[in-house]
């Protein structure tokens, strides 16, 4: 494992999340009409450390490979982050939801292309990304249904 590789892609991530930070929830979100399956406030950051974990392991697997696909499945792999990191101050930031879930739909398609681009070169790095993108999938649907639920707020 090179342990500097793994961490240059896990800075990318902590460059990602700290748009969360900056742009968090707080009483805003915690006062428009959500759906009873939303997740729990203390799950977010624990999915969210691991999916970072995941996706910067995934990567160094794919940059170590020496494939010729590596460069553009890494590509990819900007793409998504670039997404990742736009998400919150969209959402939570500007608060607006309808663009949010324009972006969350794009960070799906980026991070379905990335994992299938994964999978071709490295199988374990394809599998690394199964768990982020079932959770952009509830993200995506969470969007949409808190846009929904708070019309006044597209």
């Amino acid at each position: 494992m090179d342990y500097g590789l793994f961490f240059t892609y896990l800075a990318a991530c902590g460059a990602a999340a700290a748009t969360g930070a900056l742009f968090s929830p707080g009483d805003w979100y915690k006062a428009i009409r959500k759906p009873s399956w939303t997740p729990p406030d203390w799950l977010f950051p624990v999915a969210w450390t691991t999916l970072y974990l995941c996706m910067s392991l995934a990567a160094m697997r794919i940059a170590q490979s020496g494939d010729v696909r590596a460069p553009q499945a890494l590509g990819f792999w900007t793409i998504q982050i670039t997404l990742n990191a736009l998400w919150s101050p969209v959402f939570f930031g500007l608060r607006k939801m309808r663009t949010a879930l324009i972006v969350v739909s794009l960070l799906w398609v980026a991070v379905a292309v990335t994992m299938v681009a994964f999978f071709r070169i490295d199988w374990v790095a394809g599998l690394l990304f199964l768990p982020y993108i079932a959770w952009v999938s509830t993200a995506t649907a969470l969007n949409a249904a808190v846009l929904r639920r708070n019309p006044e707020m597209a």
